[in-house]
């Protein structure tokens, strides 16, 4: 009875011309039709249940999240926590990394870099007395130009890839990828280990800027090891730009001040399969790859965005972009991606909709708002550190500084809201969305929870003890945040 009642349900939603080319196939006899057709009903289903399994992405296994857009694809999560309310867990921490974690079934990954040997003090030169006939309060001649700063290069760093048990806690291996003198400098609220790494379930990659890309198995054994080179970055501020996969390829954006470029690397053996030049200088954002309507593209922001082939590195489209720094990274949907700079000192923030399909140039002309390839343009938008977030056709743009949260019509560009909270402090990691809820926290470790929507509401607020800056990873169940002395899980 069971089994009739099961062929006449995928009869109903069209299972049976599929299992009609088995019976072809397998050229069954006419007197067996009936249980061999049962029988490959059972086969096909069970097949299409396993294919949808497997196929489907599970955990967090990116900056950002598998799709990219911070969007929690659970349902039971803890609405309220604190020091003591809803931790399922907290690790202890040691070692400095703004990196996000990571989630691959039951493992959590994350990278530090660790000072073994920090640099002798160098004592202020002594200036000498002004020479006879010289006034010592009047400068003689142009000053100088200041000695560059290369006490970093006696320093001493251990850079490592940690995994922890996802439902515990405890750590469960960790891995040395490099021990020795840091090959650039990093601005002094930085560190060296920023960019998130990136797993495909089978593998585990580390980017640790110019100190090279590590891969590793989940058990933690070496696998390969890349050297991208060392070169100068902005002011000395380090890099910020993690490493995407795809199609078993992994991609990294090199964007510094000497000589930019984008690689894609064999996923199993680390062999460079293509590099194209980049026009660029020091960048922080994240390449993301956009599979949209027409074709899948892997795109990255800068002075200018461009698209490219994923397979080839082939340019497909590029625009020419304002602001001031490149450290948000973009989201999208099946037609559109939302991209665009963070403001500074004396240029807001921008942002773009571009139009999958796009090819060229699609650079707006005359400074106008629109191309071809350009459904929309916001100048002066409130685009900052924290990449943008897309949920159910709605932008949610928040300010680095200020508590300021934008909400845009994502179809026009439209401003819905301007809302600013009061006793928000600086917000670095991108906002999340679950259910019908927006949330974002600051380092402070306060997170505000709004509702989602055009009217703008906020619901609650939860703290943890902590200082952070890496954005969370979050499970069927649970968040995971990195806070600078521990690891939280957050779970009812």
């Amino acid at each position: 009875m069971g089994g009739r009642s099961f062929f006449l349900k995928l009869k109903e939603v069209k299972i049976f011309p599929v299992n009609y080319y088995i019976y072809r196939t397998f050229k069954l006899e006419p007197m067996n039709q009936k249980i061999h057709l049962y029988s490959g009903l059972l086969i096909i289903c069970s097949s299409l249940f396993v294919y949808s399994c497997t196929t489907k992405t599970s955990g967090w296994p990116q900056f950002r999240g598998p799709e990219n857009n911070m969007v929690a694809a659970g349902s039971n999560y803890a609405t309220e926590w604190n020091d003591s309310l809803n931790v399922w867990w907290s690790a202890d921490l040691s070692g400095t990394g703004w990196s996000s974690p990571i989630v691959s079934g039951d493992q959590i990954f994350i990278t530090s870099a660790f000072l073994e040997k920090a640099a002798p003090e160098v004592a202020k030169p002594v200036q000498a007395p002004p020479a006879q006939g010289q006034n010592p309060g009047v400068q003689q001649g142009p000053p100088p130009p200041p000695a560059e700063d290369s006490t970093y290069l006696q320093e001493v760093y251990r850079w490592e890839l940690t995994s922890f048990d996802l439902k515990t806690g405890k750590e469960l291996w960790k891995q040395v990828a490099r021990t020795g003198s840091p090959r650039i400098k990093k601005h002094a609220g930085s560190t060296y280990a920023c960019e998130t790494p990136v797993t495909d379930g089978k593998r585990v990659y580390a980017y640790f800027g110019m100190a090279g890309v590590y891969c590793y198995d989940l058990t933690g054994k070496l696998l390969w090891q890349k050297d991208p080179g060392a070169f100068k970055t902005l002011n000395g501020w380090g890099t910020g730009s993690s490493p995407v996969i795809y199609q078993d390829v992994l991609y990294i954006q090199v964007d510094n001040e000497e000589q930019s470029f984008l690689v894609a690397l064999d996923a199993a053996t680390g062999n460079e399969k293509w590099r194209v030049a980049r026009d660029e200088k020091t960048n922080y954002s994240t390449p993301v790859i956009w599979e949209n309507k027409i074709r899948t593209e892997l795109v990255t922001t800068g002075k200018t965005a461009r698209a490219y082939d994923p397979a080839t590195g082939k340019l497909v489209w590029e625009m020419k972009m304002g602001g001031q720094m490149s450290i948000p990274s973009p989201v999208y949907d099946g037609e559109h991606i939302y991209m665009g700079n963070a403001g500074g000192p004396g240029k807001s923030g921008i942002i773009y909709s571009v139009k999958a399909g796009s090819t060229g140039d699609i650079t707006p002309a005359d400074s106008g708002l629109v191309s071809n390839g350009v459904e929309w343009t916001m100048k002066n938008a409130g685009l900052s550190n924290p990449s943008p977030l897309l949920h159910d056709g709605l932008l949610y743009l928040l300010s680095g500084r200020g508590g300021e949260l934008q909400c845009l019509n994502a179809s026009t560009g439209e401003l819905i809201y301007l809302e600013k909270m009061d006793k928000v402090g600086a917000c670095w990691a991108s906002p999340w969305a679950v259910g019908d809820q927006i949330c974002f926290f600051d380092e402070r470790g306060n997170t505000h929870v709004i509702q989602a929507g055009k009217d703008f509401k906020e619901i609650r607020q939860n703290s943890l003890d902590d200082k952070f800056w890496a954005s969370v990873a979050i499970t069927d169940d649970a968040y995971i945040f990195r806070g600078v002395k521990k690891l939280w899980c957050v779970k009812k």
